[in-house]
């Protein structure tokens, strides 16, 4: 059985300095190195992942925009949204990166139902979504790179931020899009503790997917 992956504790950090970090932790890989979660906060800037589009930015409101090398469009990360970065060396865990999106959606989803929340995935929208009255909001945001079996980027839960950079992309592309975080669905738990819980069910997923 693999060991659970280690935790680093980022704090709130830039993110392309973070991001290079993961691409060159990957690149060092050997068969023996350890997995690491990786938990941090991001100062405000868009993502754009490899295949996306620029026109999903709708307005410049002056937030940098950084395009990088995950799947997905466009998402925006900034303070008071829990990013956890999943370092993790699949062939060795048996893992195929469809059970690892899933891992990390049911990880979320799971987090939700212990504070009554209810929420689900969406067909060809990788993430996280609960309904608010007659539409889905989306909670959290899921990008990953595979790189000779490795994995790097993860998701992102909004907690308790500013929502309102989101108004400036087509979320994930999609347009119209509505996005919400923990602490208006009446979760009253600060990003620390929410990043801890997360962790736990992180952890509890992939322990699972090995003993499948």
């Amino acid at each position: 059985m693999n060991a659970a992956p280690s935790v680093r504790q980022l704090g709130l950090a830039d993110y392309e300095p973070a991001w290079q970090a993961m691409v060159s932790f990957t690149a060092a890989r050997t068969a023996e190195t350890p997995d690491e979660l990786w938990v941090c906060q991001h100062p405000p800037v868009y993502t754009l992942g490899q295949a996306g589009k620029p026109e999903h930015l709708l307005f410049d409101n002056g937030i940098p925009l950084v395009k990088i090398d995950r799947g997905g469009q466009i998402t925006y990360h900034g303070p008071g949204q829990v990013v956890i970065y999943l370092l993790l060396d699949l062939a060795r865990r048996g893992l195929k990166v469809r059970e690892l999106v899933t891992c990390i959606e049911q990880s979320v989803i799971d987090l939700l139902a212990e504070y009554g929340v209810p929420a689900t995935r969406l067909d060809g929208a990788p993430g996280v979504y609960v309904s608010q009255g007659d539409s889905v909001s989306k909670i959290a945001a899921l990008g990953l790179r595979i790189r000779r079996n490795c994995s790097y980027h993860g998701l992102s839960l909004n907690v308790d931020m500013d929502l309102s950079p989101f108004l400036a992309i087509n979320p994930c592309g999609y347009a119209g899009m509505k996005v919400t975080q923990t602490r208006d669905l009446g979760i009253a738990l600060s990003p620390a503790q929410i990043s801890e819980r997360l962790l736990s069910h992180l952890r509890q997923q992939l322990q699972q997917l090995e003993h499948a």
